[in-house]
């Protein structure tokens, strides 16, 4: 008997216990694919300004090719523009050792200057990577006299650091791993290369392509040889990825997406951008470039600016247009004030250092950033809309709202107006010194008295502090009005 009951109390435990494990180890399963958009998007929309860099081969030549300057275009498409044949490009590998490259250096800089991540160029459209690659030799560990990887040098920068990485990965496109694709550009945009007419003839018949090496496998090869292998890597081989960042989807198919896609799964907590394959993997944000979109142009969805701080993405030795820095944090904030990001790029030497130009501007937007920095960080879109003298980003703590009115024109008359506001003020005051200023409501108009000067020249920003939350319907009112033209 006793036996008996030994027995049953066994087959009751395996049958009370195994749904428990099972139920555990779906929990399990599936908490690794339960993580929304919503919390995977969280610290992106917090960050709001980001690092872009674009580094490779390219930064050899610096533009010039056969003694002439790029016609047109960035440096990074010297190979394509200029009509490089494969061979001929491998040259620039050889010249490449980056021996001044400080990861932990380029890092700082970056959370000197308030950004939060860094997208750098894994592999761009010359299929160059960046990184130790088994499904290509055409990388910077096998075919470069540094023979170090890059990315394992930044990404443990970053993690010291608590800076986010992301990779850009140019999926379609690639000048050198034959089957790659080439979107076709005239020759004559590089230089004035006497057979242009003979080499645009070719890819005009070739499909971008202007080297018979460049088309000895098919693009279904390519994918699976190469594209498919190295995003495998990157997600695999460097710790957290925070976004991948696809870019010009020559060619692709849905197949290929698909394909590149599932591998994202690899890294459930990633973000990626809105190039793999448009219309049908529209990814987790747009990617609006060299340009601000207008607020008619917005939709609601998630977006990213991405800018150069010059003319150029990769190093262009001749490119001295650099952007002021009161444009830079202008910019910055007019996103901001649109809910967007700013990805500003910086195009790094041969050598493996940053222009002098981009690090002075990065130093003083960190200045502005270290004083400022509460007016972009985490903020929303301005319930108004664009005002002559400035923007306004808003911050929602708790149960009170908090605003930012960043100046850029400093008022003759020494006020500023906010239409359609009826909130309650708990403070006001200059965040440049934290001095208060005087408000009055009137006529359902917000009235900033401002002192004489403006605090900074670049950006003077006013913290208004409410007492609960902003009625946002008399602001969404005034938008429409500001819009139509009835409010100045």
């Amino acid at each position: 008997m006793l036996i008996f009951y030994i027995f049953s109390f066994q087959i009751m435990r395996k049958i009370l216990v195994t749904p428990v494990i099972i139920l555990l180890f779906t929990f399990h399963i599936s908490g690794q694919d339960s993580i929304t958009r919503n919390q995977r998007m969280q610290w992106w929309r917090e960050a709001r300004f980001g690092m872009f860099i674009h580094w490779g081969v390219y930064s050899v030549p610096g533009g010039v090719y056969e003694g002439h300057q790029m016609n047109r275009g960035g440096a990074e498409w010297i190979m394509n523009r200029s009509k490089i044949p494969v061979l001929e490009y491998h040259k620039f590998a050889e010249q490449f050792n980056p021996v001044k490259f400080d990861a932990e250096a380029w890092v700082k800089m970056a959370k000197d200057a308030g950004m939060k991540y860094i997208v750098i160029t894994a592999k761009h459209h010359d299929g160059f990577a960046m990184f130790k690659s088994d499904a290509s030799k055409w990388n910077i560990v096998d075919a470069t006299p540094y023979g170090k990887d890059i990315l394992k040098q930044l990404a443990d920068a970053c993690k010291r650091n608590g800076i986010n990485l992301g990779f850009y990965y140019s999926q379609a496109q690639d000048w050198n791993n034959p089957g790659g694709a080439a979107a076709r550009k005239l020759a004559v945009e590089g230089w004035a290369d006497p057979d242009s007419a003979l080499i645009d003839a070719y890819t005009k018949e070739h499909n971008g392509h202007w080297d018979p090496a460049q088309t000895k496998s098919t693009m279904d090869e390519y994918i699976d040889r190469v594209a498919v292998p190295q995003v495998k890597e990157l997600l695999t081989n460097y710790g957290d990825v925070a976004v991948l960042w696809w870019d010009t989807p020559t060619n692709m198919t849905d197949e290929y997406a698909q394909k590149l896609q599932e591998l994202l799964k690899i890294q459930p907590a990633i973000i990626a951008n809105d190039r793999l394959k448009r219309p049908n993997f529209p990814g987790d944000y747009k990617t609006p470039e060299q340009k601000i979109p207008k607020p008619e142009e917005l939709d609601g969805k998630d977006w990213e600016t991405c800018m150069t701080m010059n003319g150029s993405w990769g190093y262009k030795s001749y490119d001295h247009n650099w952007k002021t820095t009161e444009t830079l944090v202008r910019n910055l904030i007019d996103i901001a004030s649109k809910g967007g990001n700013f990805l500003l790029n910086v195009g790094p030497t041969a050598e493996g250092e940053f222009p002098q130009e981009s690090i002075e501007r990065l130093k003083e937007m960190g200045n502005w950033m270290k004083v400022n920095g509460e007016a972009v960080y985490g903020t929303k879109a301005s319930p108004w809309g664009l005002f002559d003298w400035g923007r306004c980003t808003r911050r929602d703590v708790k149960n009170n709202t908090v605003l930012y009115f960043s100046v850029f024109n400093w008022p003759t008359d020494g006020k500023i107006i906010i239409p359609g506001f009826n909130s309650k003020i708990k403070s006001a005051s200059l965040m440049a010194n934290g001095k208060p200023v005087k408000t009055s409501i009137l006529n359902n108009q917000l009235i900033i008295l401002l002192p004489e000067q403006a605090p900074d020249k670049i950006a003077s920003v006013v913290k208004v502090e409410l007492n609960g939350m902003l009625k946002n319907k008399t602001a969404q009112e005034a938008k429409v009005k500001m819009k139509s033209g009835e409010l100045d």
